[in-house]
């Protein structure tokens, strides 16, 4: 398990890593972040494309993604904003196809490293504390290079943290390999039954259906705060805000690693998406910055347990053939969603940036009934398959 975490730690640092430093690069090369804008963009946008390919993908060929994943990062930090947009779009869409698995095809190994029951919630206790470990951690690390040694070496630091990890994966356990290697009737089979797996069985569907529902929130968050912090006279505070909400997700994730006595993850869902809708419409409608921070810290504890829960549902509902599949594809949606809310709150970025604020906790709470609709529907019905 170390090993793993080690190994997810490295190339989650790369992943995280990416916005701030393309939009570094481009702003000290072009003089404008917009190129940075557009090369993320490409770098999002073919993850719930590539999802359900890359994990019908054999876990062998992981370190080869990654390396692929590493190699993009490096070319990306001598191309952005020399050369043509075009070709600096299209090395970003290659990297960032192997996004899946940074984002949900290491998670699906957990399974296999720790036995169903309290050692297993731990162990997505833990994953998930990675996650939240390298989103504190990236930003701020290409931050320290790029003041020290410039934007461009700062990605190259990114590119060394995921080429590592893609070698550090041929230590890591993995499932047996099948009897034959897989045809591309296999390959196109599997890649449909893990899109339908996430759609009949009920508990992946319901937090699928409301993980996705609130990332169109997530996506814009960081603007928005931004965008908060502007307005109400507290210069700078965006950053600081995020940072808050990020070590409070840390805590929540590593607490939620230590339980003795696990909460089911389906009410985990549930009540970490309605305490952090809670906080963040606290926030918008707090007179001052200062009442901001506790607020961002509270959210951030209630979000931090949201990842480790559905990585179990995932691990616990996924058939086991097709675990990869429903990892990866959960994931490109959640991404997607984001992009999407990202998108959304750049269109809607004159409105006062407390409704924007509020917008994406009336998600949180949206996606909170929505999850207790479908789950209770489950339960009601007694299936577990649609």
């Amino acid at each position: 398990m170390s090993r793993y975490l080690t190994t997810a730690f490295l190339a989650r640092m790369a992943e995280e890593g990416m916005a701030v430093a393309l939009a570094l690069l481009a702003l000290h090369r072009t003089g404008s972040a917009a190129q940075g804008a557009f090369v993320l963009t490409a770098w999002m946008a073919p993850h719930v494309l590539a999802a359900p390919l890359v994990g019908a993908l054999p876990a062998r060929w992981y370190g080869a993604a990654l390396g692929i994943f590493a190699t993009a990062i490096a070319t990306l930090a001598a191309t952005v904003g020399h050369a043509p947009l075009p070709l600096t779009a299209a090395i970003a869409v290659a990297g960032g196809s192997c996004g899946p698995v940074v984002a949900g095809g290491l998670s699906s190994l957990v399974a296999g490293l720790a036995p169903a029951g309290r050692d297993r919630t731990r162990a997505y206790g833990l994953d998930a504390t990675v996650y939240n470990a390298a989103s504190v951690a990236a930003p701020a690390a290409v931050g320290v290079l790029t003041a020290l040694t410039g934007p461009a070496r700062a990605m190259l630091a990114l590119a060394v943290s995921a080429a590592t990890a893609a070698l550090l994966t041929a230590a890591l356990p993995r499932p047996p390999a099948p009897a034959r290697p897989p045809s591309r009737a296999g390959v196109t089979a599997a890649m449909t039954a893990g899109t339908t797996a996430l759609w009949r069985v009920p508990q992946l569907r319901a937090v699928t259906a409301a993980t996705s529902l609130a990332f169109l929130g997530v996506g814009g968050l960081t603007t928005t705060t931004v965008l908060l912090a502007e307005e109400r006279a507290f210069p700078g505070g965006g950053s600081l805000l995020m940072t808050v909400f990020a070590l409070g997700a840390l805590a929540g994730a590593l607490a939620t690693a230590r339980l003795r006595r696990p909460v089911p993850p389906a009410r985990l869902v549930t009540v970490a998406l309605a305490g952090t809708g809670v906080a963040l419409g606290a926030a918008a409608l707090a007179p001052s910055p200062v009442l901001c921070l506790p607020l961002y810290a509270f959210a951030g504890l209630c979000d931090g347990p949201l990842l480790s829960a559905t990585l179990r549902i995932r691990a616990d509902h996924a058939p086991d053939h097709l675990r990869a599949q429903v990892f990866t594809l959960g994931a490109g949606l959640k991404i997607t969603a984001a992009a999407c809310g990202a998108a959304l709150v750049g269109l809607l970025a004159a409105l006062p940036a407390a409704l924007l604020l509020m917008w994406a906790a009336l998600l949180h709470v949206a996606a909170a009934a929505l999850h207790t609709g479908l789950t209770r529907h489950t339960t009601r019905t007694g299936s577990t398959t649609a």
